[in-house]
């Protein structure tokens, strides 16, 4: 059952990011909703402080604007999210063996680059390798969550069954 369910999961990531590849900017901005939810724009002080340097720019509340900004701030975020959540699913699919680690993080690296390559055939939009890092950033932390969560259950058996 919890094979399934993983399964599941794998079969909703990809067809998400699928969709998500597919559509233009214009198709899949939040920005209306953002004003629509936020029209006071809360943490806009807080906000303004940040610069984050993303494919020779600096991207920032006063070069973008308080809701193109914090659309920027939620798109990678899913990019970070949807990857790691990506790479703990193939690890669970996986066999258990030595290198499991490794070959999540190398499946998940193929659908990263997979679906930026998808991403560069749709109109108006652009595939970076900055986007790939972040999946992979993303990718790798959630691995490593799991790693961790998997080592102290181990402990936690070990120590219930006296070995």
């Amino acid at each position: 059952m919890k094979k399934l369910v993983v399964v599941v999961l794998l079969i909703g990531i990809i067809v998400g990011l699928s969709i998500s590849s597919s559509q233009t900017y214009e198709q899949q901005t939040i920005v209306p909703k953002l004003q629509e939810l936020l029209p006071n724009q809360p943490l806009e002080q807080p906000l303004s402080k940040l610069q984050i340097p993303y494919w020779g720019k600096t991207i920032s509340v006063e070069e973008r604007g308080y809701y193109y900004f914090l659309e920027f701030l939620v798109r990678k975020s899913a990019h970070f999210f949807t990857f790691g959540a990506l790479a703990a699913v193939f690890y669970w699919l996986l066999p258990k063996f030595r290198l499991r680690f490794f070959l999540a993080a190398f499946l998940t690296f193929t659908a990263a680059s997979a679906d930026e390559f998808h991403q560069s055939l749709t109109g108006g939009r652009t595939a970076t390798w900055q986007d790939v890092l972040l999946d992979m950033s993303g990718a790798l932390v959630f691995l490593l969550i799991v790693k961790i969560i998997e080592l102290f259950r181990s402990n936690s058996q070990t120590s219930r069954t006296g070995g």
